[in-house]
């Protein structure tokens, strides 16, 4: 395994599909699957906000992982966009295989 992650990152509803399909060409992700319609309660500036969001499950790897981080940051709308990672502990190890191959090398 190459410390394969999943990142999770929501955005406003009209921005997910175009993050995802320019971290999928640019093969700094494998797959984004889009949850449209989360809602998000949150605290910003001091005052409770409530927001439709979509979520993207970002499957990539750690070694691409900066490269990531860094695109969503250019691609995302917001000031201080959700950029979270976790590692895949455990999986199908075909799945996991690729992953790996559809990411840059």
């Amino acid at each position: 395994m190459a410390g394969e992650l999943i990142a999770l990152v929501t955005c406003p509803g009209d921005d997910g599909e175009r993050m995802a399909r320019m971290l999928v060409e640019e093969e700094l992700a494998a797959c984004v699957n889009i949850v449209a319609g989360v809602f998000s309660v949150f605290r910003w500036e001091g005052e409770v906000e409530a927001q439709k969001e979509d979520l993207l499950i970002i499957k990539s790897n750690r070694r691409i992982w900066p490269s990531l981080e860094k695109r969503v940051k250019e691609l995302h709308p917001y000031d201080t966009p959700e950029i979270i990672c976790f590692p895949i502990e455990d999986g199908y190890k075909p799945y996991l295989d690729w992953i790996n191959s559809a990411l840059r090398q």
